[in-house]
């Protein structure tokens, strides 16, 4: 059976939706942090949206596990191969921890994180002021690491893209390439 050289459709979804939201959580965090003045509102975004990227992270992985990717390039250096798996897994970790760090650190501070309305999610550990100080800590660096590894993927696809012109970008586009579509 030949292998496909596209991800699946939920999987591209999947990624484009994370992709989006990601980043409009990561604008609201920061945002959170310089606007006192807004601070409710952004904070009544943050948490829902940080449940939903933790369901649909799950998600992706399931359909990565049933559905594995494209290979990569067989002409890809062995560093790039093994730095494209390494930054994968730390996306795919970060993408969990996040919201599981945020949903413990409200836990710890006996916040509640209201999903849809009065619906509210029950909390993942104990009060203690002094996990909810550590764990904020531990978010914070958590979402510059996220945020670096975002852009260090993002310059992949773009090495990908527009430089080796190997069909890796043209794999998770939500367009069919040229390239992708004469490979059926």
């Amino acid at each position: 059976m030949m292998q496909s050289t596209r991800f699946n459709g939920p999987a591209r979804l999947l990624h484009w939706s994370m992709a989006v939201l990601i980043l409009a959580m990561l604008f609201i965090g920061v945002a959170m942090v310089a606007s006192l003045a807004d601070y409710g509102t952004l904070v009544a975004l943050h948490r829902p949206l940080g449940i939903l990227i933790l369901i649909l992270a799950v998600l992706r992985l399931v359909n990565r596990w049933r559905r594995p990717p494209p290979p990569l390039p067989a002409d890809l250096p062995p560093w790039q191969r093994r730095a494209a798996q390494v930054s994968h897994v730390a996306l795919y970790g970060l993408m969990l921890a996040m919201p599981l760090v945020g949903w413990a650190m409200l836990s710890a501070g006996r916040l509640p994180v209201a999903v849809v309305g009065p619906m509210v999610v029950p909390p993942i550990l104990p009060q203690s002021p002094m996990f909810y100080a550590w764990l904020r800590e531990l978010h914070s660096i958590l979402a510059y690491g996220l945020f670096g590894l975002i852009l260090a993927h993002l310059g992949a696809a773009l090495l990908h893209g527009l430089i080796r012109q190997d069909g890796v970008l043209s794999s998770m586009a939500p367009w069919r390439s040229r390239r992708s579509a004469g490979n059926l």
